[in-house]
């Protein structure tokens, strides 16, 4: 049965997965979750990806195959510079939930907005558009935007101040931009609450894009397989 480990940095992200995963997932793909909260709450206590962050998150993916799982996929976008060490370290495929929305967004258009409430999501996610981009030679302009004070709100229970910050940040924070890409799948609802047209670019966001890459992935190394 193919297996895909998924390494979460709250408990709460199993559940989401699982919807997803219902709906883009063959039926015979199992899911096993990975949870570990420290991965995200020292990075943003200490503002930054730090050394010890990243072993933990490599040791992270070793677990995931260490269990038997055929594919291994994080899923928070702040350890996303630990994910692409993981994946130099073991042969079996090592992913970032954020790699198939950077792809998408960049074959969209040239000015990518990134929307962030917290800047240790928002720095790595425009890195990785960067990046892509170079490797694919494109010329792209990159509008970053954080929504100060949302994420503070949301941690408070105040989710009406953080969907109203977001949704600032995703109308008046975005004018101008090609594509827009939601450095945190939380934001998400967020545009589904807003007017229709009130958004003028399409929005990207990680999960779904992410779990669709990983069914590629399975779906390749199924058919290795069956070839041999």
């Amino acid at each position: 049965m193919p297996t895909l480990g998924l390494i979460h940095n709250s408990p709460m992200l199993a559940a989401v997965f699982n919807e997803i995963a219902a709906r883009v997932m063959p039926d015979d793909v199992k899911l096993l979750h990975f949870v570990d909260e420290s991965t995200i709450k020292n990075t943003i206590a200490a503002g930054y990806l730090q050394k010890s962050t990243m072993r933990q998150v490599i040791r992270l993916v070793g677990s995931a195959f260490d269990a038997g799982c055929d594919v291994a996929m994080v899923t928070c976008s702040s350890i996303g510079r630990a994910v692409d060490m993981a994946a130099e370290l073991y042969d079996q495929p090592v992913l970032r939930v954020d790699r198939a929305m950077a792809d998408k967004a960049i074959a969209t258009g040239r000015r990518i907005g990134v929307v962030a409430t917290l800047p240790t999501t928002l720095g790595p996610t425009a890195e990785l558009i960067r990046r892509v981009a170079m490797e694919q030679g494109r010329d792209i302009e990159i509008v970053e935007h954080l929504c100060e004070g949302a994420f503070d709100a949301v941690m408070a229970g105040d989710g009406a101040t953080h969907d109203r910050i977001v949704g600032e940040g995703l109308t008046r924070g975005m004018e101008g931009v090609d594509a827009i890409v939601l450095a945190q799948a939380s934001m998400a609802r967020v545009v589904a609450s807003l007017p229709e047209g009130a958004v003028q670019a399409p929005v990207y966001s990680s999960p779904e894009l992410g779990m669709q890459r990983a069914a590629e992935v399975l779906a390749g190394l199924k058919a290795r397989e069956a070839g041999r």
